[in-house]
């Protein structure tokens, strides 16, 4: 078992704003692990996390894939209605080997969501809107731009997300979707999905 990264550096204060590592994020970090040997046979050079929040997912792909570059990008709701990862786009067109999204997902109001986003506070992190969906569905149509031939993305997301939904919108866009683990922690149903694209969309 690989060690999960040490965030003792952050203070009280920077979790005031910086979502703390719970469930959801251990079991995407489990997700990692279980697919470590998949990941280093595909030898990859980019690896993307949006909302890297505390850096503990990237800090631990970086243990696991020592020598990929990482590029962070902490993107929050009204930077992407222009457009979500516009700057990175371009620049990383179909060259992201894993792309990783830990996305608010919790159902509330979307005047709650639009306004924990643009706050950049702590409720920013979680506060998902419509179906817990309102940041995710911005981000999703841009994966198959940015992820690469053979990359993989993985997402978080719960039951209320509609985890069927995803899959057959994502498909509709060329990504065939595992569920790679699924957990219960309290009220939350967790999932990890992992999307790849379809061999005849190469």
């Amino acid at each position: 078992m690989i060690p999960t990264p040490d965030t003792s550096h952050l203070s009280a204060i920077d979790f005031e704003s910086v979502y703390e590592p719970a469930e959801d994020t251990f079991l995407l970090l489990d997700a990692l692990e279980a697919d470590v040997s998949a990941l280093r046979d595909m030898k990859p050079t980019v690896a993307l996390e949006i909302g890297s929040g505390s850096g503990c997912v990237s800090a631990f792909l970086g243990k696991i894939l020592p020598g990929v570059p990482l590029t962070l990008a902490q993107v929050m709701l009204e930077p992407i209605n222009a457009s979500f990862a516009f700057p990175l786009r371009a620049r990383l067109k179909n060259s992201v080997d894993i792309l990783l999204f830990n996305p608010p997902y919790v159902p509330t109001d979307s005047e709650e969501a639009y306004y924990a986003q643009s706050g950049m506070t702590l409720p920013g992190s979680w506060a998902g809107g419509t179906d817990g969906m309102q940041v995710t569905d911005l981000f999703l149509p841009d994966v198959p731009d940015l992820l690469s031939p053979h990359g993989r993305f993985y997402l978080v997301a719960v039951k209320q997300n509609n985890i069927q939904d995803i899959a057959s919108r994502m498909g509709a866009l060329g990504l065939d979707c595992e569920t790679v683990l699924q957990r219960r922690a309290g009220r939350e149903h967790l999932f990890i999905l992992r999307f790849t694209k379809r061999p005849s969309t190469l």
